[in-house]
């Protein structure tokens, strides 16, 4: 098999099926979709079985990943967020660039779903994009989507649970010392905008550039309260996780 989708979930009953849908949309035949599911209050595993996912349980992100690679038959794993959204040929177009320049993982640009004139000219260009330009040699980074080879993930042992915050931006780095990585030429990801909407546009940018710093000069983020974060807390004030 050449290519294992993982989807770590946790109460996404109403954005799930937009991604599955789209993922066999692409018709591309030699592919499973993997749901490591985190038990909640929804239908989202009921959801993953209509659509032929292979389910699993889940915890926090980087635990749902680790437990859905498990499963994983693919030459490649590509690991997505639930709510995230892409463009018609996403899954060729990233499997035939990361074989033609030898990649071993890779990661996307990102965008934000609805159209803002903010974040797609300063907030994620200058705090993401143009940073994962310009450092991808010395310091790669993703998220949101990541693609590698099994056998560099299996080498790397997964993602670090202990991380309180990028630990898929630390896992692209671990993975990255055992060969080559790079940016998916042709396709991006588009991002929801409720993590920004309910923490603050400054405030999460604010984050996430501390976090980047300290893993630059310090290492992950293990602790320290500011970079506290909580799987699938985005839903309306009234629902609690």
């Amino acid at each position: 098999m050449q290519l294992s989708v993982v989807i770590p979930t946790y109460n996404e009953e109403e954005r799930l099926p937009g991604l599955l849908q789209s993922l066999l949309q692409e018709k591309f035949s030699d592919m499973e979709i993997i749901v490591a599911d985190r038990p909640g209050r929804d239908r989202t595993r009921e959801i993953a079985a209509s659509y032929g996912c292979k389910i699993t349980d889940g915890g926090s992100p980087a635990e749902g990943r680790n437990l859905g690679a498990r499963l994983a038959l693919g030459k490649y794993i590509l690991f997505l967020d639930a709510d995230i959204k892409f463009l018609p040929g996403l899954l060729q177009k990233t499997l035939t660039d990361a074989e033609n320049r030898k990649l071993v993982v890779a990661s996307y640009h990102l965008y934000p779903q609805e159209n803002s004139f903010w974040l797609n000219n300063f907030t994620i260009n200058l705090f993401y994009n143009w940073q994962q330009n310009l450092w991808q040699k010395v310091f790669p980074m993703g998220a949101m989507g990541i693609l590698v080879k099994k056998e560099i993930f299996d080498k790397v042992g997964g993602f670090d649970a202990t991380i309180k915050l990028a630990e898929d931006v630390y896992f692209v780095g671990q993975a990255a010392r055992f060969g080559k990585f790079g940016i998916i030429k042709g396709a991006a990801l588009y991002m929801p905008l409720r993590r920004f909407e309910r923490d603050g546009y400054l405030r999460t940018a604010w984050k996430y550039f501390l976090c980047g710093l300290h893993m630059a000069f310090i290492g992950p983020v293990r602790s320290g309260k500011v970079f506290d974060y909580n799987f699938n807390h985005y839903d309306d004030n009234n629902k609690k996780q």
